[in-house]
């Protein structure tokens, strides 16, 4: 199934936000544009126009997830491959240097920490190609820089040529991020990006030098996914994870996550080659009890999951 995406021309913008590896501000040449994002949900601007771009058919290591509030605050996946999808992210759209709050070690966490305080150039020109918006309205779109495929305001569908020139596309060849995909989001773009994480894969680059998703982390607590040698794995399943550990506090035990993600069966997806809709990761997650920490593991690839847009 092919969807028409919108091309938006206009302006990235990394000062003041904290852009990850798979989200960048975006202000349109013209902020009406946003009103013309296809889909049921309305893309969600600041009142300059500006609004968060959520990378399609990628997801990049965190660098700050969750609430401050909760238990354990908020929290990154290690941050050196963090960062480094990050700083290439900006970088593909055209800044050539660029610094953030950093947090020293041993001191208390910093709401601060991640905001990028300065950049060169102010802002860098590009384009998104928008195929809606998300639950948070946030726009969800391919970014490039330079000149787009088509002229502004133009429907048009994403071959695999324009996927390439897109920034998306290069995190995944560099294996600075990993394959996801929604149902919405063409299969041909799917199978490109499968092909470009499969040769990253194979070449150890990235991601790929530490990935235990499928061969399993081991879980003593929340700190051995976060520090600098800590388990690399899926985001999704770190965001499951840490939300878990949350509730779960004090006891770091994995006995019961797999109940959790069963009666949190907010993920709901197809497997390839297989036509049942899944409600849960639970049908892909597997937790085993070992004489020291507990290791959970997914059973099938990043790329073998289509979830359905919520």
């Amino acid at each position: 199934m092919s969807m028409p995406m919108l091309v938006i021309q206009g302006t990235f913008r990394a000062k003041g936000f904290r852009p990850d590896g798979d989200t960048i501000d975006f202000t349109p040449d013209d902020p009406a544009d946003w009103k013309l994002v296809p889909g049921t949900r309305p893309v969600l601007p600041r009142s300059d126009g500006n609004a968060a771009i959520r990378m399609e058919g990628i997801d990049a290591l965190e660098t700050h997830y969750g609430d401050k509030t909760s238990p354990t605050g908020v929290q990154h996946q290690p941050l050196k491959l963090a960062h480094a999808a990050a700083n290439e992210l900006l970088t593909l759209l055209g800044f050539t240097d660029f610094h953030r709050v950093e947090p020293e070690p041993g001191d208390p966490p910093n709401p601060e920490a991640e905001k990028i305080i300065s950049t060169i150039p102010e802002v860098t020109h590009g384009y998104v190609l928008a195929r809606g918006a998300d639950v948070f309205g946030r726009c969800v779109g391919l970014a490039g820089k330079g000149f787009p495929p088509a002229p502004n305001g133009y429907l048009i569908d994403i071959d695999e040529r324009a996927l390439k020139n897109t920034a998306n596309y290069q995190l995944v060849k560099a294996g600075l991020a990993y394959p996801t995909y929604y149902s919405e989001f063409p299969e041909l773009l799917r199978a490109s990006l499968t092909a470009a994480a499969a040769t990253a894969r194979s070449a150890g680059t990235g991601v790929w030098a530490k990935d235990v998703t499928l061969t399993g982390a081991k879980v003593s607590g929340l700190d051995s996914l976060t520090t600098d040698d800590g388990a690399v794995i899926l985001p999704k399943l770190f965001r499951r994870l840490k939300d878990y550990l949350d509730l779960n506090r004090p006891d770091p035990s994995l006995s019961c996550f797999r109940a959790y993600l069963a009666g949190a069966s907010e993920d709901r997806f197809y497997l390839q080659g297989k036509p049942e809709l899944f409600s849960g990761l639970h049908h892909i997650v597997e937790v085993t009890d070992g004489a020291g920490p507990h290791s959970v593991k997914m059973t099938h690839a990043a790329e073998e999951i289509v979830f359905v847009e919520k």
